[in-house]
């Protein structure tokens, strides 16, 4: 049998911050913390809440996080985002509003999808993608200064200083 690719297994983030960045995944994007395997260092996996909960981001702190300057790196270095399947577009937007986490809009041309892009703790930038025809209220938001920018950041580390 000849090798295929039959999907993507996980993605790894190294944080600094093991506790702002499981707040983010699960308290403010509504995914689930599943048990980990001890590898000898913190982190935490995090699942997809379906019957089937898979452990699509994989999160380590200390150790094998922390680089040659005794830290963990920040951004997604030449990854410019990792993308994520969602329903409900405008409770997305109100979570982001309530915690004063700054979002950029799209609308994928020619297509029925609209995109949300945010940051995590850690600088890892996501894009939450949902098909528009099961969504209600308005489309994204197309102006200038919501409207997503591809390749121009809007982290802001300090916006995560609550959590």
């Amino acid at each position: 049998m000849a090798g295929v690719i039959t999907g993507l297994f996980h993605v790894a983030i190294k944080t600094a911050d093991l506790a702002k960045t499981r707040w983010f995944y699960c308290d403010l994007l509504g995914l689930a913390e599943v048990a980990r395997p001890d590898f000898g260092y913190p982190g935490a996996w995090i699942a997809v809440p379906t019957p089937v909960g898979e452990a699509i981001i994989h999160i380590y702190a200390g150790g094998p996080a922390l680089g040659p300057e005794g830290k963990a790196p920040s951004g997604s270095g030449a990854i410019d985002h990792i993308s994520l399947t969602a329903v409900g577009y405008h409770d997305f937007i109100a979570r982001f509003r309530q915690q004063g986490i700054d979002w950029r809009e799209f609308l994928v041309p020619n297509t029925t999808y609209w995109q949300l892009f945010v940051y995590d703790p850690s600088g890892v930038q996501l894009e939450l993608t949902f098909d528009g025809r099961a969504e209600q209220g308005e489309p994204p938001d197309m102006s200038p200064g919501r409207c997503y920018v591809a390749g121009t950041s809007f982290f802001q580390p300090s916006q995560y200083a609550f959590a």
